[in-house]
């Protein structure tokens, strides 16, 4: 028969009160008994029934993610960070996939199946600063990304300008002067791509150097074909450029296809960088120089912050809170490492 509490208790010496407070996360439990406790479980094979425990709490033990593309491998990956935190806290996930498209994403914050969940980690692509007050949702809600801000909810973002800004004086402090940069979308301030390509400009002005709007190539798609597209086009345009920033890896290992295709040398003749950290990046041709976002950080940091608003029924941890996570630089063969 399958162990029962009372008998992780019996074994372990302990009340069933306290195992369930060690089951339940409860933090005021002394580390020798918490070991006990988990000694016993783990002999016994015991499996809490997490489902009678949150029907208790008036909770439903599932928390919702919204991302705009799996097919983009950093909210694939995100997706996956997500799934583990949320496993490790006893919780199921549910995944939404909205497309990046307003009217999709305002649907899915008014959904029935919202209802199904205890919160939800929301990344919206296609809402912008005017959509604030449709955040004002009668569940738990923490933001991903730097697309809508809200003083209302907890967000969990990445460095974009000062992560961009590094990356671009780390090219120029390579000797690096005609840095082209792929990726810009046309008239954006508040999303990725604006404030990447801000951090890009802060960097050429921090170190002297003109901006040259020859340089920057504008494409509405992330992928690694709008990357490649890019560089064919600086090719085609006959533009002098000595290292390439791709404002995503999609966007940088599509370009450095082309790069090699036409013979150029890199990182000889043109420096390569991303941004990301995707798995690909470690094993393209030239392996890829890019940023890593600190994306296990924001899934840590966003399944963390979500279950403290669903715990928080009495509203005691008041306005929403801003989490940057720490990013760093990853030196690899395209930039000559």
């Amino acid at each position: 028969m399958a162990a029962t509490m009372r008998d992780v208790a019996l074994l372990a010496g302990v009340s069933t009160r306290t195992v369930s407070n060690v089951v339940s996360g409860y933090e005021f439990v002394r580390d020798s008994t918490r070991d006990r406790v988990n000694a016993a479980i783990e002999q016994l094979g015991y499996q809490p029934n997490l489902a009678a425990r949150h029907l208790r709490a008036g909770r439903t033990g599932t928390i919702g993610l919204a991302v705009p593309e799996l097919r983009f491998s950093y909210f694939a990956d995100l997706a996956d960070l997500v799934l583990e935190a949320s496993k490790q806290r006893g919780l199921e996930v549910l995944i939404e996939q909205t497309t990046g498209d307003r009217d999709s994403e305002i649907a899915l914050l008014k959904s029935p199946r919202t209802s199904m969940m205890d919160g939800l980690l929301f990344s919206p692509l296609g809402m912008a600063d005017d959509d604030r007050d449709l955040l004002d949702v009668s569940y738990p809600l923490v933001l991903l990304g730097e697309r809508v801000f809200s003083p209302l909810h907890d967000h969990v973002t990445i460095q974009n300008v000062e992560a961009a800004r590094a990356a671009t004086e780390y090219l120029i402090d390579a000797g690096r002067r005609r840095i082209a940069v792929v990726g810009g979308h046309h008239g954006e301030t508040i999303g990725s791509a604006g404030l990447r390509l801000e951090g890009y400009r802060q960097a050429l002005s921090g170190r002297g150097i003109e901006f040259d709007e020859e340089l920057v190539v504008y494409s509405e798609g992330w992928h690694r074909p709008d990357g490649a597209e890019a560089a064919d086009e600086l090719l085609r345009r006959g533009v002098a450029f000595d290292a390439l920033f791709g404002l995503n890896d999609e966007l940088a290992l599509g370009a450095l296809r082309v790069l090699r295709r036409a013979d150029v040398d890199v990182p000889g003749e043109v420096m390569v960088h991303g941004f990301d950290n995707l798995d690909e990046g470690k094993y393209s041709l030239p392996s890829l120089s890019t940023v890593d976002p600190g994306r296990a950080i924001i899934a840590e940091s966003a399944v963390d912050a979500l279950v403290e608003r669903i715990s928080d029924r009495h509203g005691l941890l008041g306005a929403g809170r801003q989490i940057d996570a720490p990013f760093t630089l990853v030196e690899r063969e395209s930039t000559g490492r």
